[in-house]
Order: structure tokens, then sequence, then C-alpha cells
């Protein structure tokens, strides 16, 4: 038996989904386990290219077992949408199931999200408009709806109607529209006509996968520097995406977890606000996002780009407890002759850091440290072994895993699910 947990160790997008993809193949469980459809999982593989916004990336695998956990907050029109698509495409869904306590994400909690934001004037946080943050909000404030709601029609009716008494009022504040409770209950019911059988206690299923000994993996959503207390907040996810938080927001308990997997581009790369040391406004930079097709999943907004941050991957390595890494894109800096690796921050003092990561005022302020590596100039396209790589790639990979005392374990170098592999 072994339970893994999968992170992203960066500021999210860092090709989770395709070792999801790759690990689902000798998986008998994959577990979402927080976040919502703010965020894409982009896998390819013989189905297509897919951008997974809430199913597990193990729906690929017939044989394998996919819930969305309770940490998530789910959008069921978003849900079913991303689901049509997969069934167009010939996947099977017979292997999907709902946490019964999973929040939903309703349609005025993407209403407040944009109102909110622009509310927020020059000071946003760069949210997607989604709704998770308000979604989360009320879960904490104990005003949510969950999924397991739409199977008690009586009960979800009553809390609809607490809910709407003080959704009404803060649309009215920031110049919105007011719901009427009987159309949204409508939607509601149409959406357990459509979901509703896959809504069930996920307890049993993992608890029985762990008596028997199955593998499980949980699958995290965006990456520890847009986690909600240990990132460059309020520049955050509304969620933990840690290791630290997977048991309990996919339903196992802490002790089970053995191996946490930290997902990391040979770069850097980050979408929203806030501060980002090692962003590039150069040549160097548009040429990631171009070579590296750097736009958002869900949104389609371009990406920061970077060189690679040793500071933050120390800091994501030691609060995830990561085993091993997963090192996505190298491919990407097979065009470059210069290729640079932060391993520390100047502070306005001159005093600079490498073993902790500053609050989000200084993180605005301090100034990257760089060394410089020979690039490889070759295609690493080909390569399907450690050995088959440049010496210079492997050089590079050796600097990235001292820098998170980590040892790499598995190496991507293409999107295709034959272009991964172990160290």
């Amino acid at each position: 038996m072994s339970v893994t947990a999968v992170v992203g160790a960066q500021w999210g997008d860092e090709g989770k989904g395709r070792i999801i993809d790759y690990l689902a193949q000798q998986a008998d469980v994959v577990i979402r386990f927080q976040g919502g459809d703010n965020a894409g999982h982009t896998v390819i593989n013989q189905y297509g290219k897919h951008a997974l916004h809430l199913i597990p990336s193990g729906i690929f695998n017939p044989a394998t077992q996919n819930i969305i956990g309770s940490g998530c907050v789910i959008n069921p029109q978003s849900l079913l949408n991303e689901m049509n698509s997969l069934r167009e495409a010939g996947v099977n869904l017979d292997n999907l199931w709902i946490s019964t306590r999973a929040q939903m994400v309703m349609p005025y909690h993407r209403t407040l999200d944009e109102l909110e934001e622009l509310a927020r004037g020059k000071d946003t946080i760069g949210t997607t408009k989604r709704g998770i943050g308000p979604a989360y909000a009320d879960k904490s404030a104990r005003s949510g709806l969950r999924i397991g709601d739409l199977l008690q029609p009586e009960w979800l009716e009553s809390r609809l109607d607490n809910a709407l008494r003080t959704v009404n009022r803060k649309l009215e504040i920031l110049g919105g529209d007011t719901l009427d409770g009987r159309e949204v209950f409508s939607l509601l019911m149409d959406y357990r006509a459509s979901l509703g059988g896959r809504i069930v206690d996920t307890v049993p299923i993992i608890r029985r996968s762990l008596e028997i000994g199955a593998d499980i993996l949980l699958e995290g959503q965006l990456g520890v520097m847009r986690d909600l207390d240990w990132g460059i907040y309020p520049y955050v996810t509304s969620s933990n995406p840690t290791a630290s938080y997977a048991s309990s927001g996919a339903g196992l308990p802490a002790r089970t977890i053995d191996r946490v997997i930290g997902v990391v581009k040979a770069y850097s790369t980050a979408v929203g606000d806030g501060p980002f040391p090692t962003e590039l406004f150069d040549a160097d930079g548009q040429k990631l996002r171009e070579v590296g097709q750097e736009f958002g999943a869900t949104t389609g907004r371009p990406r920061r780009c970077g060189w690679f941050d040793g500071v933050a991957i120390g800091y994501a390595a030691w609060l995830n407890g990561m085993t091993g890494l997963a090192i996505t894109k190298l491919d990407i800096l097979d065009h470059f002759e210069t290729i640079k690796i932060c391993t520390g921050y100047r502070l306005p003092s001159g005093e600079i850091i490498t073993d902790s990561m500053p609050d989000t005022p200084v993180l605005y302020n301090v100034t990257p440290v760089y060394e410089s590596w020979d690039g490889w100039l070759t295609s690493t396209e080909n390569c399907r072994s450690w050995d088959d790589l440049p010496k210079q790639a492997r050089s590079y990979i050796h600097r990235l895993a001292e820098l998170a005392n980590v040892r790499v374990e598995y190496v991507s170098v293409g999107p295709e699910r034959e272009q991964m592999f172990a160290v």
C-alpha cells in the first residue's frame, strides 16, 4: 500500500495533471483534495488534450476510482460541462464519485467574486472570478451549501433561504441584482437529477481501499506559494494546497501519507497578482512564455515567467515534507544558451537570505541572486531515461535537487505521457 500526495511546489501550473495521469496508471484511487474550477490540470493522452478543473486526473484509467473530496468547492455546472467534454472524447465516467461534504459554488458566489474584485479598484488580488473565495468564505461562516444537500431537498430549501437573506443584502450593497430563491432552488434540483447518483459518503470507499492495501493518489491544486496560510497572502487561493491538508481534504488519517511528490517546472511561472521575485520582463521571459505556451488552462491568461527559484523550492520542500521531486517542461530550456537559477534573495539592507521565505511586503522588495548555468542547446524531447539527457541538463537537475534537498524521481521532456520517465 502507498498513499502519495502530489502537490505544487511553486505558484501553481507546475504540471501536476500530467504527473497524476502518469502515476494513475498504477493507482487504485485518485482523490482531489482541495480547490475548485479556478485552475486546471492539462492532461494529454490517447483521449486527446483535456484541461481538468474539478475531475481528478486519474479519470482516464478505467480501473481507478476517482473522488472529488470534501476539501473541494464544486460548481455543479462546471462539473457537468467537464463531464460532457470527457464523454464526447470516449472517457468512461463510471468511476467518478463526489463527497457529500464538498461545498457548492453557487451562482451568486461568482457574482460576488466579480463585484468584490471590482470594488477593490487598483488593489485587486487577481482572482479568476470563479466564486472560489466567496464559497470558501461561506464554508467558514457556516452558511455554505454542500453538494450532499442536493439529496435532501427540504433541508436544502431551508438552508438556501437562510443564505439568500445575507447574499441579497451583499448584492444590493455591491450594486448587483438580487436573486429569486425559487429560481435558484429549481436550478439546484436540475443538478440533483444530473449528479445525484455520484454523490456519496466517500469515507467507506477510502477506508476499504486502505484496508485492502490499495495505492492511493492525493491530487492538489495550485502550489505552496498560493497557499492560504503559507503563500503570498493576500494573493493566494482560499484553501490549502499543501500536503498537510491533503489527508483532511481527502478524508483519511494523516499518518497514512507515506510519500509526497512535489511538482516543479524547470523554470518558474505564475498567474495572478502578487510578488514574483524571478519574473523576467526581457526577451528571455517572452521566450519562456512563447516556447512553453504559458497561458492559463482555465482563464487563458498569459503566465508571468522567470528563472527557477531555488529559495521557493527549499521552502516548499520543507513545508510539504517532500520525499521526491517531479520536474516538468525541461525541454523548454533546450532553447537557451545560458540558464539562470535564483539561489538567494538580497534584502534592501544588503543581507542575502537563502533558507526562509519573507512575508509578502518584504518579498516585493527583494532582489534575486542568480547563478548561471550553461545550456545544452539540443533537443531533449526524445530522451526516455536519465542517461539520455545531455550532461548539462543532468547537472542542472542535480542543482535543483540540491536546492530542494530532495531527490528527483521523475523528469518530463514533453506533454505526452511517454515523454516522462523515472530517474
